[in-house]
Order: structure tokens, then C-alpha cells, then sequence
């Protein structure tokens, strides 16, 4: 039990109208160090096999620590993947490569944080409904956004646009990294959470956004950004305002519908 319970229901609860972006990226970054620490501080290394918000737990002072570990697998330092007999996990966060090959490594706790990451900055679940009554992936629902350069579209609209475009834009690119389809092509946890500090700084170096008595941003001047289409990952040139892509393969539904 942690004061400030789970990090999916606090993010469902009104409390979320008081969780900045600035919080948001502490709890992305304190969730990093956690995983990064079963990955490449335990030995021999831990695989998690269930991360999701639901078991990451927030105190009092909104710091995070990752929790229940019923499902982890301890590895073989020199072995660098498992087979495994079955699937465990929660849909929406099962690593696609996983489910398909039956090989559990430190990749798959990658994808499921990659949806975290995605959780935290869209404020939308894992998976959730349209209104056509479907189910859709978080990757899914942002995708549209990303087709557009629409960072305001993929953020939750309760921070009322006050955040730092430039480190919204990064933050995306690192979630977007951790769910390519392969895991080889993910990042580890030790550069997820190099790229989080990064955009916390990012976040910390912007000016101060004026709020008008609505509680709305008096919005900047933004650089129109390119459309993006068939990319497996994106980086965002706080520089020049555009946006280059990595093409290949990615896998943003595997079995989250089943």
C-alpha cells in the first residue's frame, strides 16, 4: 500500500487536474530507474513481466516505486533470453514478440513501459473503447496525432497545454521507441532513462506559460510540423522544430484486443 495509491487510478481520479507535467516526467523517471535497476543493477537480472500503471505506486510525495512482482523471472547472466512455457501478463502491456515466439528478456518490460509512458503523457488507459464501442491501443489513439505534428492533440488536455512542446515531442519519441516490434530495435532501460532526464530538463528550461482565467495557456507561437506516416520511431529537433523519422517495422496492437 502506497498513500497515493496506483498510478492508473490517479491518473482516472481528479486528482490528475494537479498532476503537471513536471510530476508526470518524475514519475516516467523515478518507474525508469525502478526497471532499470532489475535489468542491469540485480544480479543475477529480473525481468518484471508486468508493468503496467496498476503496479506502479505513488507516495506521498508522488515519487514511484514498482511493485508486485508475482510474475518475475530471475535470469542467467549469461543467458539473454528465455523460453517460456506460457504467456504472462496483462493485455495491452504483453510485448507482441513475446507473445508470438514464447521468448521472455529485459525487451518485453521495455514495450509494457513504452504503453506507461504513453498512459502518462495521453492520460488514456491502455486499452480503451471508441464510440463505435471497439477497443483501441493507447499506440493507436495517438497515432492520428503523430500523422499531423499534433503534439497538443496527443497530450492530456488536463494540463491545459502547459507544458514544454520540446519535451512532450521527446517524451513521445522514447515511448514510440520501447513498442517497435522488434525488440532488438528497443532501447534499454538504462537509455529510456537517460532520454526521461532529458526531457525533464527540457520541461524545467521553458518558460513559465500564462494562464489566462480559464485556466488555458495564451499558446506560443508553434512551428508547423511535417506529417508523419509509416515511421516506427520519431525525433523530434527542439532546434529547428521538425521531425525526422526512422522507418521499419513496428507492432502497435499484438494482443491487446484478445
Amino acid at each position: 500500500y502506497m498513500a497515493n495509491g496506483n498510478l492508473q487510478d490517479y491518473l482516472s481520479s481528479e486528482n490528475a487536474e494537479d498532476l503537471s507535467w513536471e510530476k508526470r516526467l518524475h514519475i516516467a523517471i523515478d518507474s525508469a530507474q525502478g526497471l532499470e535497476y532489475l535489468h542491469h543493477g540485480c544480479r543475477p537480472p529480473i525481468v518484471h513481466r508486468d508493468v503496467k500503471t496498476a503496479n506502479i505506486l505513488l507516495n506521498d510525495n508522488l515519487e514511484a516505486k514498482i511493485a508486485d512482482f508475482g510474475l518475475s523471472k530471475v535470469f542467467p547472466e549469461d543467458d539473454l533470453s528465455h523460453v517460456v512455457t506460457a504467456v504472462m501478463g496483462t493485455p495491452g502491456y504483453v510485448d507482441p514478440e513475446y507473445y508470438n515466439t514464447f521468448k521472455l528478456n529485459e525487451k518485453s518490460d521495455v514495450y509494457s513501459f513504452g504503453i506507461v509512458l504513453l498512459e502518462i503523457i495521453t492520460g488514456r488507459r491502455s486499452i480503451m473503447k471508441t464510440d463505435d464501442g471497439d477497443k483501441m491501443n493507447v499506440v493507436h489513439y495517438v497515432e492520428p496525432f503523430l500523422e499531423t505534428g499534433d503534439i497538443d492533440g496527443v497530450v492530456d488536455s488536463r494540463l491545459h497545454g502547459d507544458f514544454s512542446s520540446n519535451s512532450a515531442w521527446k517524451f513521445v519519441e522514447v515511448a514510440m521507441s520501447c513498442v517497435r516490434d522488434r525488440g532488438t530495435n528497443r532501447p534499454t532501460t538504462n537509455q529510456i532513462v537517460s532520454d526521461l532526464k532529458q526531457c525533464l530538463a527540457a520541461e524545467l528550461a521553458r518558460e513559465p506559460k500564462i494562464l489566462n482565467e480559464k485556466k488555458e495557456v495564451v499558446k506560443e507561437k508553434q512551428v508547423t510540423k511535417p506529417p508523419i506516416r509509416n515511421y516506427s520511431s520519431l525525433e523530434y529537433n527542439s532546434t529547428s522544430g521538425s521531425v525526422s523519422l526512422t522507418f521499419g517495422d513496428y507492432n502497435t496492437f499484438g494482443p491487446t484486443a484478445r
